[in-house]
């Protein structure tokens, strides 16, 4: 139970396809600082049985009533992409905070609509980037704060997934107005974030995207190479195609290489350091430091609705809402046009006007291999 003295926040899920239960898991683990006291959803036999699993009060198939009715403080919205801009918007005009699920929204123009949102109702909407929120994450990022391992020099950020045909059945999967783009924006998004969160702001990036197995409009795979403002370099690949499924982020520092491989969560387990031979006279003391790991905490979506708790206690913007939300939409945004245009596409330069400002491909259409 909660302390009595700490506020109780009343939660409204929209969504109870598989990411739902995720949710419901974190809004457990607050030991009642979240209650979940309403879910929606469009399918009336789906939103019946997910709340009768999961004992929750109230049911609604309809979003605005529900927010009319429940006038939560917190709206999880895991409903379908092309949804997420305009039910941020509504949440936040009803009062509430919000964590959305990725794709946060669907171009830099509805980022601007969110964030005008934000400051006409005081309150604030952010991405659900749970890879942000581990423990060990935390310790690496300390490490390399503090000058301990050295410079970062390359790096490798890899979303190896497999999505079948079956997966592309849903009506509105694999399409640029549904599912708001291939595997960059659906689900290589993840390793970009975090890898943004480990290495800071990025200035420019060049990058290739093509649809060459799946019957889509988006493309199923993107490869990318960005420069990052402390001179850092990293390559990038996000697949649908991988039938051997890998999320792999490798962090080359001046004093050691630093790995992580998993596949949709992580622990401190999943992490593999190497110290660099040139590094042998302070390596004791650097191993040490790594091994120093804090309370082991796993990329999970308790772990950032924890934070986001937090936040909203101390009536602060939440760690993925505003500009670095933005900064992770704008390297996507950037890698479409970069891949549609052939261009190397520069931070900041995607502005109202530009064609990719409004839309992730710009208006235009990916080559496809025939088949």
């Amino acid at each position: 139970m909660p302390p009595t003295s700490a506020k109780i926040y009343r939660a409204l899920l929209v969504g109870t396809g598989g990411i739902g239960d995720a949710h419901v898991r974190a809004v457990e683990a607050t030991l009642g600082r979240v209650q979940l006291v309403a879910a929606v959803d469009l399918d009336p036999t789906r939103l019946k049985t997910f709340c009768e699993r999961h004992r929750i009060p109230s049911a609604h198939t309809d979003y605005a009533a529900a927010l009319a009715d429940v006038r939560p403080d917190i709206v999880l919205i895991a409903a379908p992409p092309s949804l997420h801009r305009p039910m941020s918007i509504a949440a936040m005009e009803a009062g509430a905070w919000v964590l959305c699920e990725k794709p946060f929204c669907g171009s830099l123009a509805e980022l601007d609509d969110i964030e005008a949102a934000e400051k006409r109702t005081g309150r604030h909407a952010a991405c659900v980037f749970q890879m942000r929120f581990a423990s060990s994450t935390a310790h690496v990022r300390s490490l390399a704060d503090a000058g301990q391992l050295g410079r970062p020099l390359v790096a490798v950020c890899n979303t190896l997934w497999f999505r079948d045909a079956a997966y592309y059945s849903t009506p509105w999967r694999g399409k640029w107005s549904g599912d708001l783009g291939g595997p960059t924006m659906g689900l290589g998004i993840h390793a970009m974030d975090h890898l943004l969160h480990l290495l800071g702001d990025w200035t420019e990036i060049r990058a290739v995207a093509a649809t060459l197995d799946r019957a889509i409009e988006v493309e199923d795979v993107s490869l990318a190479i960005v420069t990052f403002a402390n001179g850092a370099l990293a390559s990038i690949v996000n697949s649908a195609l991988s039938p051997r499924q890998e999320t792999y982020i490798r962090l080359d520092y001046q004093k050691a290489t630093i790995e992580l491989t998993h596949l949709y969560s992580y622990t401190r387990d999943n992490w593999r350091f190497t110290l660099s031979p040139s590094a042998q006279e302070e390596g004791n003391a650097l191993s040490q430091a790594w091994q120093s790991f804090p309370p082991d905490v796993g990329s999970t979506h308790a772990a950032q609705l924890a934070a986001f708790v937090a936040d909203l206690d101390a009536q602060r913007r939440p760690l993925t809402s505003g500009d670095e939300a933005r900064r992770t939409l704008e390297l996507l945004t950037a890698l479409y046009k970069s891949a549609f245009t052939g261009e190397i596409v520069r931070r900041g330069s995607i502005l109202p006007g530009d064609p990719f400002y409004t839309s992730l491909h710009g208006g235009r259409a990916l080559p496809r291999t025939p088949a």
